[in-house]
């Protein structure tokens, strides 16, 4: 073979070697993006799947006839009811329906909790908790129910947040209705400094807020919300997205900075609770 044969032979078999280790990366780069897309639609099924739970419930939960409307201390009333958080001046809102015993709320609250706290010490942004009680009503039981109204005893005693994170640091399975044991809600009360009073035990004993529960869920059902978690900043949706963008702590903190730009932070002594 000839000298320009050969060189042409050897550039020939560079090429192909450059082509293949070109295909070999477009191949690897379409894998990232399926497992990536994979991932958002997972997320957004899960939000398909907690949005049929919510569209099937409260129809026959044994959660009916709750007794008086007892708000607890502090709390928003109205057609909305609401117990907020953070710094009452704030200028965003951040909304979030939730259930105690709703796994992807639990999932919601242990990636974003410390952001959420870190946006309301700063007075970036005040939040609105809003209970719901719809996987009573699809599964059975009273947990949701329940752990609602200790959360709300919880408001009373100025202890709402420790308590409503320590539920979801330690939320049962879904099928597990262990939140309906008042016991198991006092235990978990001694998990949170000056909580586990004999006020609060009464208070959980007696359902003393299972009627604004209640009353906050009828709201719920009313919303035509997908499912729980729904969180809303200043109105607009933000879980599992906004716009094309995923909810994560970083974006979180970046929606808040931008709805927030030109405006003073919060000062006001922060909501009980």
């Amino acid at each position: 073979m000839s000298e320009k044969n050969r060189d042409g032979s050897n550039k020939s078999a560079r090429e192909r070697l450059q082509q293949q280790r070109e295909r070999e990366k477009a191949r690897e780069k379409q894998r990232r993006v399926l497992i990536v897309t994979a991932g958002v639609v997972g997320v957004l099924g899960l939000a398909a799947v907690v949005g049929v739970i919510a569209a099937n419930s409260g129809k026959d939960g044994d959660s009916a006839k709750a007794g008086p409307v007892v708000a607890p201390t502090g709390a928003i009333d109205g057609d909305k009811p609401a117990i907020p958080t953070g710094k009452a001046d704030a200028p965003s809102t951040l909304q979030i329906w939730e259930d105690f015993r709703c796994p992807a709320c639990a999932q919601f609250e242990n990636v974003m909790r410390d952001a959420i706290h870190e946006l309301e010490a700063a007075g970036a942004v005040k939040t609105e908790y809003h209970l719901a009680t719809l996987i009573d009503g699809n599964m059975g039981g009273s947990g949701s129910l329940r752990a609602a109204n200790a959360a709300a005893c919880a408001q009373d005693a100025g202890k709402f947040t420790a308590y409503h994170d320590t539920l979801y640091i330690n939320q049962p399975q879904e099928t597990d209705d262990a939140f309906g044991d008042n016991a198991k809600l006092i235990e978990l009360a001694a998990k949170v400094p000056g909580l586990d009073t004999p006020a609060f035990h009464s208070c959980v004993e007696d359902g003393t807020h299972d009627g604004w529960v209640e009353k906050s869920d009828e709201a719920f059902q009313a919303g035509g919300f997908r499912g729980t978690p729904t969180v809303l900043l200043n109105g607009e949706s933000i879980f599992p997205t906004k716009g094309e963008e995923q909810i994560s702590p970083e974006n979180l903190k970046k929606w808040v900075a931008e709805a927030n730009k030109g405006k003073k932070p919060g000062t006001a002594s922060p909501s009980a609770g």
